[in-house]
């Protein structure tokens, strides 16, 4: 039985022949979305934004119902809840967003929380209440920060990573792809005011370790090419690292669009941000693997002989010895 092959082993497409273009609509799109990102900002969530938090436990049931909770709470009008089990399997945390002109009026927030738990109640009596508390837009500041630092954190680790895994050209160029990924990703999420939380925060580190494998195995055929073909110009070398591993990325790519696909049009409305950014991170991090990570290590001055060690005096003579040349 003949193997499916979706890229032919003998490809040879000319990625690097549009690298300038490419790299050109790149910039113009990292702009852009920092340009949006400034301008409509961020649509951020309960987690990052502050609101009322609610703390219940289900004294009749073994397990929380957190599914239709969701459901029940989201029709309140206070946006998605965010619900969480904290303790037992019957405890859980419920956190909804404080409309505008509730943050000003004394016992507005409270209220709020007495309207959710009431809603509860009704549905699901005999529960005990644990709590009725505001998270105040400062904490939920300082755990934004939090987060972004933790971002920022991940992408220069793995820009050491890459450094002392193969060169400091290599670093720089991994960690600008990864910028060009979470760029377009926040650029989203502000075009579309899509709820930004905890949930996307998990979704942009699953894009920069799926970005970094791709751009890990793009750099390493590359390096291996530089041994092999010292004399072949930097471009034409590039190109055939690229489409070495071409069939490789694409499976990846496809097998887990496979499984994103069908989530995003039929799973719950609790993770369709998620599942939208990690979709658009599989696009733009196997993009930003061929003309961002690439392109660069010519720009930063990479040549085919750029990583062969100097020959010293002694090996030198020895090889005339031997009668090398």
């Amino acid at each position: 039985m003949k193997l499916l092959k979706l890229v032919p082993d003998d490809t040879n497409i000319r990625f690097l022949k549009l690298r300038w273009p490419f790299f050109i609509v790149s910039l113009i799109l990292i702009a852009a979305s920092w340009g949006l990102v400034m301008t409509k900002g961020i649509n951020y969530g309960v987690d990052f934004a502050g609101g009322q938090e609610v703390r219940v436990t289900f004294t009749q049931r073994e397990e929380a119902p957190i599914a239709s909770l969701r459901e029940q709470i989201g029709q309140l009008g206070y946006g998605d809840p965010v619900i969480q089990r904290f303790g037992a399997d019957n405890q859980v945390s419920i956190r909804v967003r404080l409309p505008a002109e509730a943050e000003n009026v004394p016992g507005a927030a409270t209220e709020i929380g007495n309207r959710v738990i009431a809603s509860i109640e009704a549905e699901y009596p005999g529960i005990r209440r644990d709590g009725n508390d505001t998270v105040s837009g400062k904490v939920a500041g300082e755990f934004r920060n939090d987060a972004v630092l933790a971002l920022l954190a991940a992408m220069l680790a793995v820009a050491i990573y890459i450094w002392i895994r193969f060169e400091w050209q290599f670093g720089v160029g991994g960690l600008f792809a990864l910028f060009h990924d979470v760029s377009l990703t926040l650029g989203m999420f502000s075009l579309f005011q899509m709820e930004f939380s905890l949930q996307i925060i998990a979704a942009i580190l699953a894009i920069i370790g799926y970005s970094l494998n791709d751009t890990i195995v793009v750099y390493d055929r590359i390096r291996e090419n530089l041994k092999r073909y010292r004399k072949m110009p930097l471009p034409e070398l590039l190109d055939l690292s690229v489409n070495e591993t071409l069939a490789r990325t694409v499976m990846t790519s496809l097998t887990l669009l496979i499984a994103l696909v069908p989530l995003l049009f039929f799973g719950p409305a609790s993770l369709f941000g998620m599942i939208a950014a990690i979709t658009l991170g599989l696009f733009v991090g196997t993009y930003s693997s061929v003309y961002m990570a690439a392109p660069i290590l010519i720009w930063l001055g990479v040549t085919s002989d750029s990583f062969v060690p100097e020959e010293s005096v002694t090996e030198r003579q020895e090889r005339i010895a031997r009668g090398e040349g």
